[in-house]
């Protein structure tokens, strides 16, 4: 199928828009327009307009401006496609021929919502007749008014193994199979899935039904019943009200996530309309994405019990790896005990408000939940866990910007909660008095010792290479947990600087950074104090991608290198590197490079 530019003006053209945005915005004449409230913010004063000649709408208080297709999407929440065809049927236009294949799922299509929606029809007859009295009651008990009860389409499956099968028998048992409405077994002639059930239809976002909840109406299992995934409906991608939601949340600026189809029909009735549940699943990416076309940060509203918590918490770790600038989510948790329907009837709907405005971030509400792991009195072992369970949530997601965000976040509240600074600045202090201490070493050891050394001048670099440095291949074991520390102690802190750095050394009996040892330091630039530090963190950034890319038997162990000290820039000095194949050689020539480095250090410093 193709969409013309020709189809879609001449769709638009036919399309009286002032009609279509009249069905749920009141709007008045005012000369050639029609004015009204914006539907997209809430505003007491008209400024949204409506040009039925220009074929578009623009509101002058949010700035929400569209044509008819526009409004479709925006407004009702439609995929494009969807909302392309809901105009054509109603402009009485042939959508563009579709390949045989596609004509044919069409077609299928069709029948399956002609039969879904037959079904609901037949199940809210039911419901009215003498064998609904049981499902009335429950519903007269849970609170759910009538003008409720219709506008979500209650309905009941009585008792029966065929009593559904025989009432939508012109659709023949084959489809009926397909939807999910009988089950079928091999042997066996199929029968009614739902019986004795309050129904609950599940729309699509064109608000055409797909699938059926059912409620057991007496004692049994399961209490919920959802229909199978079928040609209509995969639950993993539906989110229940969507249909309805989508608008309300447009002019409520939010949407808010709810654990089950009864918590969201509570909310409705109590007036917060923009509320969904996802189908007896955790929420999905497929749910997250369609929830983020919504609000930049939904609100995830779970039960205070451990369930409820536990459900929350899958939300949360899986939505990390989906971040983006401004894309997150946001947590509040009910009192426990209570669901929405507990609260908005005890309370009303200002109680529910109230949780909403102690909704927590995303990252405070996975703190929380990994602080809760612990013990009452965790020992170094579980906050070095906990240090790895952080940190490893952080990595999982995608965005950089984000990630960083993250890991300073966890930093702050580790430190924060444990106080560790000064215990930290003393391992630290003791790592490197234990490297300072070993003799002189082989040139892999002489230049993992000078990036240590530069990082400490040069914290910043930490974070920047945050990966490469936490994967640096330090076979020395001094030297390791020199590097552990340094990562633990910017892990903790956001503000580590070199004033900090040269505080620790102050206390502890190396020479300070400046005034480095000759005998075993490399003449990098990276921690001469002379160096200019855009210079020196740039040198000391792609010795570190060096040293990352070689990583075992070839270490570019080179950067030793007489080249630094004559503020030769990284770069030339890798293209000097890429000219030596041979990795003998290559040693060889480093070794050379580190005496000459050396003695004109030597030299340097007795004139």
């Amino acid at each position: 199928m193709t969409l013309t530019p020709q189809f879609l003006d001449e769709l638009r053209a036919r399309t009286s828009l002032s009609a279509l945005i009249g069905k749920t915005t009141k709007l008045q004449k005012a000369g050639r327009e029609y004015k009204g409230c914006c539907p997209f913010h809430n505003e007491k004063t008209p400024s949204f307009y409506v040009n039925d000649d220009k074929g578009f709408y623009h509101c002058f208080g949010c700035s929400a401006h569209g044509d008819a297709i526009r409004w479709m999407t925006d407004q009702r929440g439609l995929p494009f496609i969807d909302a392309v065809k809901e105009l054509a049927q109603a402009a009485g236009m042939e959508m563009p021929a579709m390949d045989r294949r596609a004509a044919a799922k069409a077609e299928q299509a069709k029948g399956l919502h002609e039969a879904m929606q037959a079904a609901a029809d037949w199940f809210s007859d039911q419901l009215g007749g003498l064998d609904g009295n049981a499902a009335r009651e429950l519903l007269k008990r849970r609170g759910i008014s009538d003008e409720t009860r219709r506008a979500f389409g209650f309905g009941f499956a009585p008792d029966s193994r065929g009593k559904l099968k025989t009432a939508l028998r012109d659709f023949g048992d084959a489809m009926l199979v397909e939807t999910g409405m009988l089950i079928s077994v091999e042997g066996k002639e199929p029968y009614d899935r739902f019986r004795g059930r309050l129904m609950i239809p599940i729309r699509d976002a064109r608000g055409r039904v797909i699938a059926f909840g059912g409620r057991i109406i007496g004692d049994g299992e399961p209490k919920y019943l959802n229909s199978p995934d079928t040609p209509l409906f995969d639950k993993g991608r539906t989110l229940y009200n969507l249909d309805r939601a989508a608008p309300a949340s447009r002019k409520a600026g939010r949407i808010i996530v709810v654990e089950g189809y009864m918590d969201v029909i509570a909310l409705a009735q109590a007036g917060i309309g923009e509320a969904v549940a996802p189908l007896g699943t955790a929420l999905t990416e497929a749910q997250l994405e369609r929830l983020w076309r919504l609000d930049d940060v939904p609100i995830l509203c779970f039960d205070g019990d451990a369930a409820g918590q536990k459900a929350a918490l899958r939300a949360a770790h899986r939505a990390l790896p989906l971040l983006a600038p401004g894309r997150s989510l946001a947590f509040a948790t009910l009192p426990a005990g209570q669901d929405p329907d507990d609260l908005v009837k005890s309370g009303g709907r200002e109680a529910f408000e109230a949780c909403l405005s102690k909704a927590v971030s995303l990252s405070t509400f996975i703190w929380r939940g990994e602080l809760g792991a612990l013990s009452d009195s965790p020992g170094p072992d579980e906050r070095a866990a906990l240090r790895q369970r952080l940190l490893d949530r952080s990595m999982s997601i995608q965005s950089e910007m984000v990630r960083q965000e993250y890991r300073n976040e966890f930093r702050n509240l580790i430190s924060k909660t444990f106080h560790e600074k000064g215990r930290n600045l003393h391992s630290i202090r003791e790592a490197v008095r234990a490297a300072a201490r070993q003799p002189r070493r082989s040139p892999e050891y002489n230049l993992h010792r000078a990036i240590l050394l530069g990082l400490m001048r040069h914290p910043s670099v930490i974070m920047e290479k945050f990966d490469e440095i936490q994967a640096l291949p330090l076979n020395d074991r001094y030297l390791s947990i020199w590097k552990t520390r340094l990562v633990e102690i910017v892990f903790e802190f956001t503000d580590l600087t070199e004033d900090l750095v040269d505080s620790i050394l102050s206390q502890s009996d190396i020479a300070p950074i400046e005034e480095r040892c000759y005998q075993k330091d490399l003449a990098f630039s990276f921690y001469r104090k002379s160096s200019r530090a855009e210079e020196a963190t740039r040198d000391l950034a792609r010795v570190i991608d060096l040293v990352h890319e070689e990583h075992e038997g070839r270490i570019i162990a080179g950067l030793a290198l007489e080249a630094f000290k004559r503020n030769v820039t990284a770069e030339a000095f890798a293209e000097q590197k890429r000219a030596v194949e041979d990795a003998d050689a290559f040693k060889e020539r480093l070794s050379r490079w580190i005496e000459e480095a050396h003695d004109a250090d030597t030299e340097a410093r007795r004139a």
